[in-house]
């Protein structure tokens, strides 16, 4: 999908926190897709395709994320992310819903699942932040860069250089192929967290925020979850190792036994969407 066609199905819905951009593909029984940091709601286009003939997909922006407006002093850490990921299931109607996470949306959508079992039909989290492992260690380096430099210049100078973003100093440890990454995909993730000073500073904050506390306070909720939960780990992750995805399998009653995805790194769902829409499309189905 282009980033055009998925620009024009762009939906919003107020919220007590914030006008939450989203897109939906498919009906029935909702699934709601949580992105990664620096990402939005585009990362999930191809695997809420694969998946829109047996869920209503719901793909939204974080709040400091995408096209999301957020008011001033909003509140953008985990907490409040998986607050608002609740009212925007309440704007649309929907009671109950399948969870999917990744990165820093795998916190969100586990944080959700601690607050609101009763509205989690079933859960997925590929890599992702877990328990200690939040914010990772290597990504100690990015969080100085933006304390010191600002999100709107880290953001512009990936924008301004694809050889920049490709490599180890922007996106290059998180792709499988970074080579791959376009400068159309860099601008649908990148542009909206410069296109103001206000939503770079609300970026920053988002960033500057992270801490292992939202992840450390719902261990104890984690281990009385009961839905169905798919843990689908890349293993060739240096930001989330393959031990926690043992940890929540270990952690979750409702965890099946780990997927592992060789070769697969950080942002492999949007990489390989097939492979993870048929993993969903399974645990769904059963």
């Amino acid at each position: 999908m282009s980033t055009a066609e998925f620009a024009a199905s762009r939906r919003f819905a107020d919220t007590p926190y914030g006008r939450i951009a989203y897109v939906e593909r498919g009906e029935g029984p909702a699934a709601l897709f949580c992105h990664g940091a620096f990402l939005n709601a585009y990362q999930w286009r191809d695997v809420i395709d694969r998946c829109a003939p047996a869920r209503r997909c719901i793909a939204f922006d974080n709040l400091g994320h995408g096209h999301t407006e957020v008011g001033h002093g909003q509140a953008v850490d985990f907490g409040a992310q998986a607050a608002a990921a609740a009212a925007l299931l309440d704007a649309l109607g929907v009671d109950r819903a399948d969870l999917v996470g990744n990165d820093s949306g795998g916190a969100i959508a586990q944080v959700f699942a601690a607050r609101h079992p009763e509205r989690v039909r079933s859960l997925c989290l590929t890599n992702c932040d877990v328990y200690t492992n939040s914010p990772p260690a290597l990504f100690q380096t990015t969080i100085e860069a933006i304390r010191t430099l600002g999100g709107l210049e880290v953001c512009s100078a990936l924008l301004s250089s694809v050889r920049l973003a490709r490599s180890r100093r922007g996106f290059g440890l998180t792709y499988e192929r970074p080579e791959e990454l376009s400068g159309e995909t860099l601008a649908a993730y990148l542009g909206p967290l410069v296109a103001t000073p206000e939503k770079a500073a609300v970026f920053d904050r988002f960033v500057l925020d992270l801490a292992p506390r939202h992840t450390v306070e719902i261990a104890g909720a984690l281990r009385r979850l009961e839905a169905p939960t798919l843990i689908a780990w890349g293993a060739d992750d240096p930001f989330f190792e393959l031990k926690w995805a043992y940890w929540l399998a270990g952690a979750i009653p409702g965890a099946r036994p780990v997927v592992e995805v060789p070769g697969a790194r950080l942002f492999w769902p949007e990489e390989r969407p097939s492979e993870l829409g048929d993993l969903l499309l399974g645990l769904w189905g059963s």
